[in-house]
């Protein structure tokens, strides 16, 4: 008998009782009764935000928020400044390009975070710039911006809006979108949400608001005004998903119970753990300014991270992630969200052990689980 164990960047596991909770018989959406869910959920999702702003649920995945701000903020030929550092932030040029959008790419080395002096002299040499679009953290690296600094040079620019895709990092590390002054920020349920895939979010500022009202892209199903109007009725434009709706009330609950300080801890406390035990495994991460939400490591000389992963998956039973793009075979990712603690933790890293001796690599088992037991226990009373 093999029991699996997922590690993946999203989906990611899930707690019983949100299990249960979308178990249950499903309700009309357009019933009173899924109202009251939904009023409860805009609030939840406000105090995740840590925004007074509106917060759109879509049924889709995090992309289709993507989409729906490019669709919704711009119009033919206008342009948009997008950091590209990884996969996705090569998916908001590929948005913007595929609605007439020109994109000014600000291309930054995989591994690496912006400099935000780059997106400052950009803006200033460019005037007609109407939005600037970056990862909070991407994923497919592990690397996190400086949005809070980026937030601060934007401010600056009445006419552009800055656009976060927080998909991986909202509810891992903090992200106050109103005092960092973000005007649109996404998310999706399969990340630290600990739901599966099929809700996206999207906060949108008043500055972006004035955006959505002057847009001329074509939209249809992503359309924010429908859907401002349809949640002062506490609905939404179209079908939603009912019961992942009935399962984020019981996540958001929780997170409420628990703290948006606590819940970061977690993450930072497991993010720190991995990373002892990469350095004493004698491996590399693959970025210097990494994210809680993942460790990504660079697979060592003459291993093929691919096989890392499909060796953890098939023998083992332990789902993590690969590389993307450029990045394929050279590094594996271990996602830190999730219903995740610190013994699954040590047990992820022990299979990466066994794994990577099994595959050539030369090192001593029980040397990265030992660093970040230790770890743990100089830190047992962290949430």
């Amino acid at each position: 008998m093999q029991k699996k164990y997922l590690f993946a960047p999203g989906p990611v596991s899930i707690a019983p009782g949100t299990l249960l909770a979308m178990a249950q018989p499903i309700i009309h959406h357009r019933a009173p009764q899924f109202a009251a869910i939904l009023r409860e959920v805009e609030e939840g999702l406000k105090y995740l935000f840590q925004t007074k702003n509106d917060v759109l649920i879509l049924a889709s995945s995090g992309t289709g928020a993507m989409e729906g701000t490019v669709t919704n903020t711009l119009s033919k030929g206008d342009k948009a400044l997008v950091v590209r550092g990884g996969k996705f932030g090569e998916r908001w040029t590929e948005i913007c390009e595929a609605y007439g959008v020109t994109a000014v790419n600000i291309d930054v080395k995989w591994g690496e975070a912006v400099n935000p002096a780059l997106i400052r002299s950009a803006l200033e040499a460019d005037r007609s710039i109407k939005a600037v679009f970056i990862q909070a953290h991407e994923t497919s690296t592990g690397v996190k911006h400086p949005i809070k600094e980026v937030g601060e040079i934007v401010k600056a620019y009445p006419d552009t809006i800055l656009v976060v895709d927080a998909i991986s990092a909202l509810g891992v590390f903090d992200i106050p979108v109103d005092e960092w002054g973000l005007d649109i920020v996404v998310a999706g349920s399969q990340k630290a949400f600990c739901l599966p895939p099929g809700l996206a979010f999207a906060s949108i500022s008043p500055k972006a608001w004035q955006r959505v009202e002057k847009s001329n892209l074509p939209k249809y199903y992503f359309n924010f005004l429908k859907e401002r109007k349809s949640l002062k009725k506490d609905q939404t434009a179209y079908t939603p998903a009912v019961s992942l709706i009935v399962g984020l009330r019981e996540v958001l609950a929780g997170i409420k119970e628990e703290g948006l300080e606590k819940l970061f801890a977690h993450h930072r406390l497991l993010a720190e753990a991995a990373r002892k035990a990469v350095t004493a495994m004698g491996l590399k991460l693959y970025t210097a300014v990494p994210s809680e939400a993942v460790t990504v490591i660079q697979a060592p000389e003459d291993v093929d991270g691919q096989k890392v992963v499909k060796l953890l998956r098939e023998k083992y039973g332990i789902t993590i992630a690969g590389g993307q793009g450029k990045a394929k075979g050279k590094i594996f990712r271990i996602s830190h969200m999730g219903y995740t603690d610190r013994f699954e933790l040590i047990l992820v890293l022990s299979a990466v052990e066994i794994v990577l001796k099994e595959l050539g690599y030369h090192l001593e088992l029980g040397s990265g689980v030992k660093a970040a037991e230790e770890y743990l226990f100089q830190h047992r009373d962290v949430a």
